[in-house]
């Protein structure tokens, strides 16, 4: 990758079983000048989870701290747990000329594009906000993913196709739709649009 291309932040959606996080990891892998967006978020660190590399663990004063201060390009309450994505971590990227991958859901992604239609036309995030959504070929071929992983209950596996239907209705509201039928296709898919869109900036 040449250096000299503009970098892009890069917000990713998917409902869960499209095959989003293979297809994000592979894109870091093919593109050595990207990164991924690290949250920040109140629940504690599970197992091996790092501070500053998996996540910025945040005790929840901190957390309400910065949402006054508008220091969140995005944030959700989820669980019981806050999570959120700093401007700063996106703009350190980006003036490092890297492009940068936020795996996020709908909503943050909405709230994202919020954001950016209210800054000012030069502002960096803004010049660089390209979102793709993930779609699996159909209702039933995600479903069927879904119950291959052997890892959810049928309650946990409904639930997870009625989001998906939600999501699935936001899906218009992207500039670009991937459709993993076949993954090194959608993978392809993922690296032109990339490409295009450096070329486009």
């Amino acid at each position: 990758m040449s250096s000299k291309h503009k970098p892009l932040l890069l917000v990713i959606s998917a409902p869960s079983g499209a095959g989003k996080s293979s297809l994000c990891n592979r894109l870091v892998e093919k593109f050595p000048e990207m990164v991924y967006s690290i949250s920040c978020t109140t629940r504690a660190p599970r197992g091996s989870e790092q501070n500053g590399v998996h996540y910025h663990f945040l005790s929840e004063e901190n957390f309400r701290a910065r949402i006054d201060a508008g220091e969140f390009l995005e944030h959700a309450l989820v669980h019981g747990n806050r999570y959120g994505t700093l401007k700063q971590t996106v703009m350190d990227a980006l003036a490092q000329g890297r492009d940068i991958i936020m795996d996020i859901d709908v909503q943050g992604a909405q709230q994202i594009r919020a954001a950016c239609a209210a800054m000012h036309a030069d502002d960096l995030i803004k010049k660089s906000f390209v979102d793709i959504f993930i779609a699996p070929p159909s209702m039933d071929e995600l479903k069927r993913r879904l119950c291959g992983r052997a890892t959810d209950s049928a309650e946990v596996i409904e639930k997870r196709m009625r989001n998906a239907a939600d999501e699935m209705a936001h899906q218009s509201r992207y500039q670009h739709i991937v459709i993993n039928d076949d993954f090194e296709k959608a993978l392809d898919e993922l690296c032109e649009i990339i490409t295009r869109e450096h070329h486009n900036r």
